[in-house]
């Protein structure tokens, strides 16, 4: 059998910044409207009881986990155990007024971001 391309790719380098154990997570970002929005792919999670959401010091870490099914089975692709990812928020993201919200397998986090002015300032020299 040919070795699994795609979770070797997904897995990253051995030892590279991985914890033995734990899976990424694959997700979305963007800035939109004064909100920086993460969305993260977690399907088969129940939000309520397996999704912990934390921003400690400018960090949004998030963690779920995903207990597997007691069934016989010749051949399965899905993963089990621990998922997690950690992303550094804007600078000024007002981490402690962040939301989250899931549906259909996509959680969903928006954290509000002050809007920074953009433009030139020109600063005088004063002749001594």
């Amino acid at each position: 059998m040919l070795p699994d391309l795609f979770g070797w790719i997904e897995g990253g380098i051995p030892g590279l910044h991985q914890t033995p154990g734990v899976h990424g997570i694959r997700v979305e970002e963007r800035i939109e409207d004064g909100q920086y929005i993460l969305r993260a792919e977690l399907p088969g999670i129940d939000p309520a009881k397996d999704v912990e959401i934390t921003v400690a010091e400018g960090v949004l870490t998030l963690r779920a986990e995903r207990s597997e099914e007691k069934t016989e089975r010749h051949q399965s692709e899905f993963r089990y155990g621990t998922f997690a990812r950690a992303v550094r928020l804007p600078a000024g993201a007002r981490g402690e007024e962040a939301t989250a919200e899931y549906k259909d397998g996509v959680l969903t986090i928006t954290v509000p971001v002050p809007e920074t002015k953009t433009g030139t300032r020109t600063i005088p020299v004063r002749h001594a």
